[in-house]
């Protein structure tokens, strides 16, 4: 039985994590909580669970992950928090040697050489769990690495897939927030509109898989039933289908590498329609400008994700509009960010020159 400390557990990721707990008694334990702000339905969590070890984002130090960790004592802890507030307790976890499934897409995209280092270190295993890096860790793993030729992440396209370009102007944000396909927080909504979140995904994919960018294809498919593919050496196309549920990868990742049977649901191909669609690139930059951050590496990825961080939450506060979301993001990387980044005091350092950097323009 795998002990589970969850963070992030009132979020999508770890709701589900906790389902899959609730359900699987013989597998898995919860033994720690963490909630950003949620108090109340984080210990509502605790006491149901009869888990006596949580931590809200009222003290979000490092002594106090540290500490959490200590008491709970897990085997493998799901890191769902999300932004870059989630790098530090992934630091943490793997710091002590312990596995780590991991949603937090800007661990990687910020800090991937030293988080993959430190995870070797200190012989720790991270196991992604968004549902399309999950798709090409698996295939990855069943394929072999040497016979993969590209990396092709599917992407639902968002809410605004066929809309022009003047009506992208006029979007609103209950319109950005009403996702056709998943059912997330606020920010990962918003960045699923833009293409952003794919755009973070093209950066995580090349540095969790040590690939360049031209080695990584997104498609649109906007059932989202493909989570992502991965093309041979010969030319063939192996995919990774289950519905859009994010128990499938969540539950793939505690149960690494063994590959259990489960009260979920399997996926049946009766009736199912799939179609794929290129993006639409000059409509929705921030994907072209991820590709960039990937060629040019350096900080440039650290401040694609402060300045969209930025820029969404003055979107949400109406500062700003949807579509200047993208504008403000290319004029924060129009800047130079070619710093060395040689330890995580770099990362925090380049985060918050950008978020300074962003706040201002806006």
């Amino acid at each position: 039985m795998k002990r589970v400390l969850v963070l992030g557990s009132t979020g999508s990721i770890g709701t589900n994590t906790l389902n899959i707990i609730k359900y699987m008694p013989e597998d898995f334990v919860l033994c720690g909580v963490q909630a950003h702000s949620n108090k109340e339905r984080l210990l509502d969590i605790a006491q149901k669970s009869k888990c006596p070890y949580l931590l809200t984002s009222e003290d979000n130090s490092a002594q106090a992950f540290q500490k959490l960790i200590d008491e709970s004592k897990p085997d493998i802890v799901v890191n769902g928090i999300s932004g870059a507030a989630g790098l530090l307790p992934s630091k943490i976890v793997l710091e002590n040697g312990i596995s780590l499934a991991l949603a937090n897409k800007e661990t990687i995209v910020m800090a991937g050489d030293l988080i993959k280092e430190l995870a070797y270190d200190k012989g720790a295993k991270i196991i992604p769990v968004d549902s399309e890096h999950s798709a090409i860790f698996c295939l990855t793993e069943k394929i072999g690495k040497e016979n993969i030729a590209k990396i092709v992440i599917t992407a639902s396209g968002g809410p605004f897939r066929t809309l022009t370009k003047a009506e992208l102007e006029q979007v609103t944000i209950e319109q950005a927030l009403n996702h056709p396909t998943w059912q997330m927080g606020r920010k990962i909504t918003v960045d699923s509109a833009t293409l952003a979140n794919k755009g973070l995904e093209v950066i995580e994919a090349a540095k969790l898989f040590d690939v360049t960018a031209d080695k990584i294809e997104v498609v649109v498919h906007p059932q989202s039933l493909i989570h992502s593919l991965v093309r041979t050496n010969d030319g063939m196309l192996y995919a990774q289908i289950s519905e859009p549920d994010m128990k499938h990868p969540i539950l793939n990742a505690l149960t690494w590498p063994e590959n259990k049977q489960n009260y979920l649901e399997p996926f049946d191909l009766f009736d199912k329609t799939m179609t794929f669609f290129k993006p639409r690139l000059q409509d929705f930059p921030m994907l072209s400008y991820a590709f960039e951050c990937v060629k040019f590496g350096k900080a440039y990825p650290i401040a694609f994700n402060a300045a969209n961080e930025v820029a969404v939450n003055a979107f949400l506060e109406e500062k700003i509009s949807f579509q200047a979301i993208s504008r403000v993001v290319r004029s924060v990387l129009d800047k130079n960010w070619n710093h060395k980044i040689k330890n995580f005091d770099d990362v925090f350092a380049a985060d918050e020159e950008a978020r300074k950097y962003t706040a201002e323009l806006i």
